[in-house]
């Protein structure tokens, strides 16, 4: 069984940082790529951030220059540091990552997902 765990999220102004963390634990063999989501209400799921195993990022053009998406491989964990926050950044925030287990199973996992509230 594979198992993402997202925190870090919660309240805060405009203008304010938070970082967000994603750690991934069971039978994981390797993970490849790792990224972030987000879902604000009424809204479709939308892209955020994306690593890969090497370190290669890119970001959805909202978040560019605001948004750094990093990765300790060690800990098979992926983070999030969001500064420069905008109301229109609320949302619930989920982690992905392409997972192959141990026993060779292929897929493409989540998070349940973390509050994040920027009040204006």
């Amino acid at each position: 069984q594979v198992q993402l765990v997202e925190s870090g999220g919660g309240l805060v102004q405009a203008g304010g940082s938070l970082r967000l963390s994603c750690a991934a634990s069971g039978s994981i063999r390797s993970i490849n790529a790792m990224g972030w989501y987000r879902q604000g209400p009424g809204k479709q799921r939308t892209f955020v951030a994306r690593i890969t195993s090497d370190g290669d990022t890119n970001y959805a053009d909202s978040v560019k220059g605001r948004f750094t998406i990093s990765r300790d491989n060690a800990k098979n964990t992926v983070y999030l540091q969001m500064i420069s926050l905008k109301p229109e950044d609320t949302a619930v925030y989920y982690c992905n990552a392409q997972i192959i287990t141990l026993a060779h199973y292929w897929g493409d996992y989540w998070g349940q997902g973390t509050q994040v509230t920027v009040s204006s």
